[in-house]
């Protein structure tokens, strides 16, 4: 039965959570020289953040501090040890939704920093004071269809207000026009909000707002406290803006697990190392204890997977999942991974993980257009932009959408302008977010179609505009980076009998979901 009479004490109220002096004890007995927080998850029936008459404890809801998880007993009451450096948060339950703040910012977190944060040039958290006798989190009811949506973004990155502009204008209102990412549910960003100028966290985090869905956030290597002596304190200013830095909720039948795999080597050694800690790796394994084997289990981070010093740590842990998918940026390429047994993943069949784009693309390098946005292209050759991210039960598809341009724009395609008479000539075909699993066919002139084979290389637009920048009168903008080898690359050739005049070629791509897209390019034979 519910208790009516918990109200009795003192509370306070921070974001979508209650903070209460109890009217009756423990429920668990404490360990010798261990301290403990407590309180209620509760059906926060008014919308208002505060546990009042009415507003029922929810069982079986997950909390953790980090390391444990414990679910909530029948009255919606839940138990764990804490420190003076912890964040406690709800896992949010399928058919429910945290309270978000004026950002969109979910608020599924209490932090617990009686000291605050050691002094650094960017914000950390103020003191938090003593721990309140109850640290309450609030949930409301709401409908969860099995098929959702979600938006991807990998690394904003923005140095500072102009390029903050320059996503608002190139790819949030893009958002606001795309009916698959007004039809999302929520979105993430995988790491690299800001890059290095963490005063303008806010800044980003409003722009990002108007898209008006919530929105989380993974840390990234230049999300970070520069100025401190080792990795544990590098996220103080993310964690005052967002909180943990690993967590997980739950929508519909898709379990989403948000990782910090960036390990900072402190201010007198500087750089980074990809690795996820052993408290982490502790806290995935008693999260995914709870989660039915059944369901689809994603998992964000920033660096790449296989760029992951102890990534077979968590392979170890999620390879016996039959519905696993993984996610990242930071590279600003874009490419699909199929990881088997060579990489050291063990699981009955290969692990996908996607590197995805950036928002930023290649921080912003290149000639301005005519609104004075670089174009961004990525080394890869791909635009910068966003993906749209299907679900459905446990299954999933992931849909590139490239920045101010049709949603069907998915390639390049590079031929010659002119070709000579009798002579042949390469095809290059760069699928922005093909894979090795993408079937890519070409025709020439309303002929036959033909498969393309799959070659990796560089890609020829992006030689192109190299030549340009390091020649005598480079273009105006931040010069793009060199060229990489581009795993969704694809070539093919033409025939040396072709009569002069004007040919068209068109080619056609079928992904690894089966999603089907065309684009054609003509060309001269003189």
């Amino acid at each position: 039965m519910f208790r009516r009479d918990f109200l009795k004490g003192t509370a306070a109220v921070l974001g979508g959570l209650t903070l209460t002096k109890p009217s009756f004890g423990n429920l668990i007995p404490s360990a010798q020289n261990v301290r403990y927080v407590e309180g209620y998850v509760f059906h926060d029936r008014n919308g208002n953040g505060k546990r009042e008459p009415g507003d029922e404890g929810i069982a079986n809801v997950c909390v953790s501090n980090g390391l444990e998880v414990v679910e909530t007993d029948r009255t919606g009451k839940y138990r764990l040890p804490i420190t003076d450096d912890s964040i406690i948060f709800v896992i949010k339950p399928s058919g429910y939704s945290v309270p978000v703040d004026k950002n969109n910012l979910p608020q599924y977190h209490y932090v617990h920093k009686p000291n605050g944060s050691p002094a650094t040039k960017h914000e950390g958290v103020k003191p938090t004071g003593p721990l309140p006798k109850e640290v309450n989190f609030a949930l409301r009811q709401q409908k969860e269809d099995n098929k959702f949506r979600a938006i991807l973004f990998g690394d904003p990155q923005p140095r500072n207000q102009t390029e903050i502009d320059y996503m608002s204008h190139d790819v949030i209102e893009q958002c606001a026009r795309d009916a698959a990412a007004v039809d999302a549910k929520f979105g993430i960003s995988l790491g690299d909000e800001m890059f290095d100028n963490l005063q303008f966290y806010d800044a980003l985090n409003s722009s990002i707002a108007t898209i008006g869905l919530p929105w989380y956030n993974t840390v990234g290597n230049h999300d970070m406290n520069y100025d401190t002596p080792n990795d544990l304190a590098s996220t103080e200013t993310f964690q005052r803006i967002y909180g943990p830095t690993y967590y997980a909720f739950n929508y519909a039948k898709v379990h989403f697990i948000v990782l910090d795999d960036v390990v900072f080597h402190g201010q007198e050694q500087t750089g980074y190392h990809g690795e996820i800690t052993q408290k982490q790796l502790d806290f995935v394994k008693n999260d995914l204890a709870y989660v039915p084997t059944d369901n689809l289990v994603v998992v964000a981070m920033h660096i790449p997977i296989l760029d992951v010093n102890n990534c077979e740590a968590l392979f170890r842990l999620l390879e016996n999942r039959p519905h696993c998918f993984s996610m990242s940026a930071h590279t600003h390429v874009q490419q699909n991974l199929f990881i088997g047994a060579d990489k050291g993943w063990r699981g009955s069949k290969p692990h996908h993980h996607l590197n995805h784009a950036t928002v930023c693309g290649c921080w912003w390098g290149g000639a301005p257009d005519e609104r004075g946005i670089p174009h961004a292209t990525m080394s890869d050759g791909a635009p910068n932009g966003y993906s749209i991210a299907e679900f459905d039960g446990n299954k999933y598809t992931v849909t590139f959408r490239p920045a101010s341009r049709p949603e069907n724009e998915q390639m390049a395609i590079f031929i010659p302008e002119t070709v000579k008479s009798g002579e042949s000539a390469d095809v290059m075909i760069n699928i922005f977010a093909g894979s090795t699993r993408s079937k890519v066919e070409m025709r020439l002139n309303k002929g036959n179609w033909q498969e393309v084979p799959h070659s990796p290389a560089q890609d020829p637009y992006m030689l192109k505009i190299r030549d340009l920048e390091i020649s005598e009168t480079p273009p105006p903008g931040r010069k793009t980076p060199s060229p990489s080898v581009v795993d969704h690359m694809w070539k093919g050739s033409l025939p040396t009998n072709l009569g002069v005049g004007l040919h068209l070629v068109e080619v056609r791509t079928t992904d690894m979901y089966g999603q089907t897209y065309s684009d054609q390019r003509t060309f001269r034979v003189e």
